[in-house]
């Protein structure tokens, strides 16, 4: 196992270690004009960006999700705390889901949830999926430990040279083949849904 390898891992698992999300109490009480929403956005999830050129939102992106349902519409040019919460998801699937994707999961919880008055709302909602996450970065960081250990057993009779490529090759496909099959089966249930919707049937 090569010391460039093992500070790879090291640096992906104090990274993972360091994930956090938007918590509710977080998010501005008050509505906020598009600047404002995007100036929040990108200080919020500015530790996600790939490079630091990347914009989290812009208002062309905000303004085609408002145009493609995705994001109910602002008032008086104002986004809510709801509208936050909602862009934050959209944030999120963005990166793996299409659009018509995104809306067929998203419009049910919209319609039923946004501005509700009952207890089960857009919030509540928010704090119950994103509570999950520490369990979830435990099993991640153990199952990124599992497939770096599998790649590290590859290629052990190619040339002593090579084969910190070919074992880093490795450890990228399994993570790549594991994102491939979720990715299809999320598509899978998404395609279940929108054959199950009564609105989609007319």
């Amino acid at each position: 196992m090569s010391t460039n390898n093992e500070a790879m891992i090291r640096h992906i698992l104090d990274w993972v270690s360091g994930i956090g999300y938007i918590k509710p109490e977080d998010i501005p009480n008050i509505d906020l004009y598009m600047d404002q929403v995007t100036t929040f956005m990108e200080e919020q999830l500015a530790h996600s960006k790939r490079y630091q050129e990347d914009k989290i939102l812009t208002k062309t992106m905000i303004n085609n999700y408002a145009k493609n349902n995705l994001l109910p519409s602002p008032v008086k040019k104002r986004y809510s705390k709801e509208h936050l919460l909602v862009l934050i998801f959209i944030y999120y699937f963005k990166n793996i889901l299409s659009i018509n994707d995104i809306q067929t999961l998203l419009n049910p919880i919209t319609d039923k949830y946004f501005k509700s008055q009952e207890k089960l709302d857009l919030t509540s909602i928010y704090e119950e999926v994103f509570s999950m996450e520490k369990e979830q970065i435990e099993v991640l960081k153990k199952e990124l430990l599992k497939n770096y250990q599998t790649a590290q057993n590859t290629f052990t009779d190619a040339p002593e040279d090579e084969q910190d490529f070919l074992k880093l090759f490795s450890f990228i496909c399994l993570l790549s083949f594991d994102v491939y099959m979720k990715k299809t089966i999320i598509e899978q249930m998404i395609d279940s849904l929108r054959e199950n919707d009564p609105k989609k049937k007319k």
